[in-house]
């Protein structure tokens, strides 16, 4: 009789939304229908819904800390992603504990830039994420105007444009880069993967909702449970960006909230 499949377990590092969309309940939902264990420490209390954070509550350095001993310390990882840092303690806390107890794979979510195109992260903590823990990831998962902001360039508007920040993006120190082309004015939704070896550009269809609150939350999660999966990278990327593509066409089967609505995380089950 054949040995029953180990499932992998997963770890999300990030904030809370109370609404369900975005940080860390997309992460878990996006754990559980890609067939991983989740688990989670949390950095940051928000009060937001779909129209917007009215408050965000910091937690401890110290806590942050003891969350990932007591996670780190008991469970295997097989791979994390890291969401919204903007605190130095903290991504210095989080680079020492992932340094002692490595996962095979990490993935950073550079959260800095709201769909608004308001700044969420000062200047210190912008750079607190490009110089302690980018250097980490194997992959980061910027959208344009986060690379922009990462660079401190002009966003970019064409595929030409993104394709000039290639080499200032591998000179960030990550293994691999998905500059993700969702804010590109076009019919069809590009992103470019930047590995050590080539660029690769993955197309896509745009599609046409308003209930995008938690993409980006939603894309490095379910790119972090196929890599546990035992997916390449590129094989990762390509899955889960198909998956996030009708999670986002299944959306309008949920009624939350009166703003940007939140993706169908479970739209192979109901």
């Amino acid at each position: 009789m054949a040995a029953s499949r180990m499932i992998p377990n997963t770890l999300t590092i990030a904030g809370s939304d109370p609404s369900g969309g975005a940080g860390i309940q997309a992460d878990l939902k996006t754990f559980s229908a890609l067939q991983t264990y989740g688990a989670s420490v949390i950095t940051a209390l928000t009060a937001q819904n779909t129209r917007g954070v009215t408050g965000v509550h910091p937690v401890p350095t110290d806590f942050i800390a003891a969350q990932l001993e007591a996670v780190l310390d008991d469970i295997h990882i097989d791979a994390v992603k890291i969401g919204m840092v903007a605190d130095r303690d903290v991504a210095n806390t989080i680079r020492k504990a992932l340094e002692r107890r490595r996962p095979r794979w990490i993935v950073l979510d550079p959260v800095m830039v709201a769909k608004s195109g308001d700044i969420l992260v000062d200047a210190a903590g912008i750079k607190a994420v490009r110089e302690v823990l980018v250097p980490l990831a194997d992959l980061i998962t910027p959208n344009l105007p986060e690379a922009a902001v990462l660079l401190d360039c002009p966003v970019p508007h064409d595929r030409a444009g993104m394709q000039a920040l290639v080499p200032g993006l591998r000179a960030l120190g990550a293994r691999s880069v998905l500059l993700k082309g969702g804010h590109l004015q076009d019919e069809a939704c590009p992103d470019l993967l930047i590995t050590e070896e080539a660029i690769h550009w993955l197309e896509g269809p745009r599609i046409a909702t308003s209930r995008l609150h938690g993409t980006g939350c939603t894309l490095s999660s379910a790119i972090t449970a196929r890599l546990a999966q035992g997916d390449s990278l590129a094989g990762a990327v390509a899955a889960a960006k198909t998956w996030l593509t009708r999670a986002l066409a299944e959306g309008h089967h949920l009624d939350v909230g009166q703003g940007q609505g939140p993706v169908h995380h479970f739209h192979a089950w109901w």
